[in-house]
């Protein structure tokens, strides 16, 4: 069975999340700091009118910041009906795959990547890492 993946970039990996999950892709937007809050939580934005909680992903992935001066994009995501906003390097594009492509997790994922990565697809090129959308926002 064929899905597709809206893909982004943390570092030199290639991450996606299921396109039926996404709402929206954004360039950075103004991020307002909450106190007391948990690293991961990159603070609050402000999308229309609706308050969104902003959850850095490298930090949950526990990659340290990026190297560059490239602004983070977010990506918009359901998650039981709430919208949450992801903080990624960069942004793919939609990529279709196959169950026949789907691995598990490679024994090179370490760290809570491991926790957070549903398995790997094989493309031509790299491998498309598949983020557990809901184990990566719970805080």
């Amino acid at each position: 069975m064929s899905k597709q993946y809206a893909t982004f970039w943390l570092g030199d990996a290639l991450y996606g999340i299921e396109v039926e999950r996404v709402r929206e892709v954004l360039r950075q937007q103004d991020i307002t700091h909450v106190p007391l809050a948990p690293t991961t939580v990159a603070g609050l934005i402000n999308l229309r009118g609706q308050v969104v909680t902003t959850i850095d992903l490298r930090e949950r992935l526990d990659l340290g910041h990026a190297d560059g001066d490239e602004q983070p994009m977010l990506v918009v995501v359901l998650v039981a009906g709430e919208s949450i906003a992801l903080l990624v390097d960069r942004i793919g594009g939609v990529v279709d795959v196959d169950d026949e492509q789907f691995e598990p997790p490679p024994d090179t994922l370490i760290g809570p990547a491991r926790d957070l990565v549903r398995g790997a697809y094989k493309l031509e090129a790299q491998l498309l890492l598949g983020l557990d959308v809901d184990t990566a926002v719970a805080a």
